[in-house]
């Protein structure tokens, strides 16, 4: 399923249900991950005149969490990695910030946000707490979670080499502070519901979307590709979590409350 939203993006919602969430337009979360050229000031200009247009309220959230464990897991001294991570996450957010500014006068309530500033939130504590247990006791779910690993860490791992568990660890510490905001923002923020955009399609969309059991996306949580249409989007920078690039074809779903509850 894909809705052109304007001459620059597409949209693929996952699901229909994500399709009807999106059609509400309640709220758009856009996650911002530092060292992804893919980010610029020019791309968060763009996506902020997109997100305005069609959503009551919009958030970026950029990671700041588990940045310098990440660099030090993958070569870098302790010291230089907290000084390789201050400056990227410095970056992003002047880059957000900077895109935000020159996107010209906002349609909705934008917020700006790192991901460290819901560490004090309830429900993100809660959600982070489940993401672990399910990381410790869901085969399916961890499986999903080293699939994500794999695909960021693939082009850093020297020939021959596979992933050591410090490595994947610390894999997992990133996305663990992460994935709360695909299981239920609506709740993190109080929004009715919620659109996570991003110009991928991450690993664990199927896991969180498509399973009948186990951790999944509240029935108020959509999930959809927000890409660069055509030429522009074969451009792309694929260098973080969220790598795949084919959009899940949206099953066919009856009645409303079926619809619901995908």
């Amino acid at each position: 399923m894909t809705i052109t939203a304007d001459a620059s993006f597409e949209v693929l919602p996952f699901t229909r249900t994500c399709h009807h969430i999106w059609e509400d337009g309640d709220h758009v979360l856009i996650g911002v991950s530092p060292g992804n050229s893919y980010f610029s000031s020019e791309r968060i200009s763009s996506l902020t005149r997109w997100a305005t247009t069609r959503f009551a309220q919009v958030d970026f959230v950029y990671a700041d969490l588990h940045v310098d464990g990440m660099f030090a897991a993958f070569g870098y001294t302790r010291e230089h990695a907290e000084k390789r991570a201050t400056k990227e996450i410095k970056a992003v957010r002047r880059r957000i910030l900077k895109g935000v500014e020159e996107s010209g006068p906002p349609n909705a309530e934008i917020r700006v946000r790192a991901l460290s500033e819901f560490q004090t939130n309830p429900v993100y504590q809660l959600l982070h707490r489940r993401v672990l247990h399910f990381l410790e006791t869901d085969d399916e779910f961890r499986k999903g979670c080293e699939e994500m690993a794999l695909h960021f860490v693939g082009s850093k791992l020297p020939e021959g080499e596979s992933i050591t568990d410090a490595q994947l660890q610390v894999c997992f510490d990133y996305m663990a502070a992460e994935l709360p905001f695909f299981i239920d923002t609506p709740s993190i923020l109080d929004v009715p519901s919620s659109v996570a955009a991003y110009h991928v399609k991450m690993p664990m969309t199927d896991v969180l979307f498509a399973r009948g059991g186990g951790l999944r996306a509240t029935r108020n949580q959509a999930y959809a590709v927000v890409r660069p249409e055509a030429a522009e989007s074969a451009q792309s920078n694929p260098n973080h979590p969220i790598t795949h690039t084919h959009a899940h074809t949206a099953p066919t779903e009856g009645t409303v409350d079926e619809r619901r509850a995908a």
